[in-house]
């Protein structure tokens, strides 16, 4: 893979790359999924759809997807080399590209993850400006920028669990800024997806994991901090 240096020539304290949609958007859109696979990913098929199927590469989103996935922010200057980090660290990728997605935003990216026995699959949107929007995790639709703090929390799909997770928020003094809940059917499984302005205290977390009918709950604080 030959280096494109001309593509990185521009390196200031926000950014590396061409552009926010082409850089600092990517590389959030990586950093969200490994935050929501829960561990450093040692597989990735990565698609990028409609207008970034045809420019990943010429304007860098390739080294930037990785370096993402390598947890670098946006304004890392390893970004540029991500493609060498990732040997060193065993990362194994793939790219594909789908060139005529009608019904996905024409910068539009997913991630299939894996490490050990975890796998995700995360779509996300580089709206930008370096704003993103995740769109989908595993096939539950989701629509969250990760510069919040979110909670994504698998739960059974009983009456009052909603109203019962936003009280104990509540309680926690988070103040919720957008909630999404999708499931795949009636009385199956649910994920909620929950933006909040502020943190949650670590025995507030522990609480809501250890609910019986809450199956799983992944934390992101705000990636940019």
């Amino acid at each position: 893979m030959a280096e494109k240096s001309s593509v990185f020539d521009m390196i200031g304290p926000v950014m590396i790359g061409p552009s926010s949609s082409h850089t600092a958007g990517v590389v959030r859109i990586a950093r969200a999924a490994i935050r929501i696979l829960g561990a450093a990913p040692e597989e990735a098929v990565i698609t990028f759809y409609n207008s970034f199927a045809r420019t990943y590469e010429g304007h860098g989103s390739d080294r930037a997807i990785v370096a993402g996935l390598l947890d670098f922010k946006t304004d890392d200057k390893r970004i540029k080399d991500a493609f060498d980090h990732a040997k060193e660290r065993g990362l194994k990728y793939t790219f594909k590209s789908v060139g005529n997605a009608s019904t996905m935003h024409p910068n539009t990216i997913k991630l299939n993850l894996k490490a050990g026995e975890r796998q995700v699959e995360v779509i996300g949107q580089s709206r930008g400006g370096g704003v993103i929007n995740i769109v989908e995790v595993d096939g539950f639709t989701a629509s969250f920028s990760a510069t919040l703090h979110t909670l994504i929390i698998d739960a059974d799909d009983v009456r009052g669990s909603i109203a019962f997770i936003a009280s104990v928020l509540a309680h926690d003094d988070c103040n919720i800024a957008t909630m999404n809940v999708s499931r795949k059917g009636r009385n199956e499984m649910a994920r909620q997806f929950i933006e909040m302005d502020s943190g949650i205290k670590p025995i507030t977390l522990d609480y809501l994991k250890q609910l019986s009918w809450v199956k799983h709950v992944v934390y992101i604080p705000n990636i940019d901090l």
